[in-house]
């Protein structure tokens, strides 16, 4: 395969990835988001009105029902870096002389990430049912905004216990709900929110510590080969020094494919780093996305009635915080009954 392919495959790659990140995020009014309505306002007239209605059908199908698609893409992927990093990073770093310890870390992260990512997919998020209605409802005190007594959920036919919400992917009601995970294909509940947030961390230090690694295998291959110091014959038959881009350029052609990956880890660095910095801020202020999300959106619509009670928004937003540390002990271990206070 040629280079031009490979940068073909790389962008269509890139390119779905964000497709895929904008569209289960739910986060319309982003700048992925708006640019991805804009296109899809301008695209749509020249597509035929069956096609447009298939790719609806497999898109709805694909993020509003439950499957195994994503999951077998993730494994896909993992599978085809850690594959290409083994085969080629791993045994040029050993002729570097990189100790061994070193090379295993990215195994072992490997490891620890599997094992939380299975208990994501397979945990109870924290299930509302007939049998455990009564004590969940007693879990969480309603906060008058975001929770309100007596609402019924028209699906489950019981009162919500506070902060609780219906899943429509799962058609369930979760208890301490956050949101519905596609890449898992589950619900991210009060059950297993801490794995889910470890298995965020474990999967930013493993693509953060393989990137590095490849950087510095690339870095010694430059060193070596005396790319620095290197010249060319220009069009005109002048000779010209070595710049970047004619570093870059041949290490595109001398290592292709691990030029890419290292492109794919940094891309996945960035994108999933500020994500499981978001989901570490809510777990050590004691909020959910769901919450976060209807705050930021609605906030201002309950800004009225809270002042008129006595509570300002700012103490609402507040109000399940039991300082850091046990915020972090709740996510740890999940709340079975109510507290005795809030702080």
């Amino acid at each position: 395969m040629d280079f031009l392919s490979l940068f073909a495959v790389y962008v269509v790659f890139v390119v779905t990835c964000i497709v895929l990140v904008c569209k289960y995020s739910g986060q319309e009014q982003s700048p992925f988001g708006r640019a991805l309505s804009s296109l899809k306002e301008a695209v749509s007239p020249w597509i035929p009105e069956g096609v447009r209605s298939i790719s609806h059908r497999a898109l709805h199908r694909l993020f509003h029902q439950r499957n195994s698609l994503l999951v077998a893409l993730h494994l896909l992927l993992e599978g085809v870096v850690y594959g290409e990093f083994t085969y080629e990073v791993f045994g040029f770093c050993r002729e570097m002389d990189m100790g061994l310890p070193s090379l295993c870390v990215p195994y072992v992260l490997l490891a620890l990430k599997s094992y939380f990512y299975y208990q994501c997919c397979v945990r109870d998020p924290g299930v509302v049912t007939e049998r455990n209605h009564a004590t969940l409802v007693q879990v969480y005190r309603y906060d008058g905004v975001l929770f309100q007594p007596g609402v019924l959920c028209p699906t489950c036919c019981f009162v919500k216990p506070a902060r609780s919400k219906h899943c429509r992917v799962c058609n369930r009601c979760v208890q301490r709900f956050d949101h519905h995970c596609v890449w898992v294909n589950n619900c991210i509940g009060a059950q297993n929110t801490r794995h889910f947030l470890l298995y965020l961390l474990c999967v930013c230090a493993m693509a953060g510590d393989m990137a590095v690694l490849t950087a510095g295998m690339l870095f010694h291959a430059v060193l070596r080969s005396d790319l620095l110091h290197a010249s060319y014959i220009d069009r005109q038959g002048q000779r010209q020094p070595a710049g970047l881009f004619f570093i870059v350029q041949r290490l595109f052609l001398t290592f292709p494919r691990i030029v890419f990956m290292l492109g794919f880890l940094v891309a996945v660095f960035a994108l999933l780093a500020g994500y499981a910095l978001f989901h570490l801020y809510l777990a050590l202020v004691n909020q959910t996305s769901n919450e976060w999300n209807k705050r930021k959106g609605q906030g201002c619509r309950h800004c009225g009635p809270a002042v008129s009670q006595g509570h300002s928004h700012a103490a609402q937003r507040g109000f399940y915080s039991r300082g850091i540390l046990g915020n972090l002990r709740e996510i740890l271990q999940p709340l079975s009954h109510s507290p005795k206070k809030h702080t």
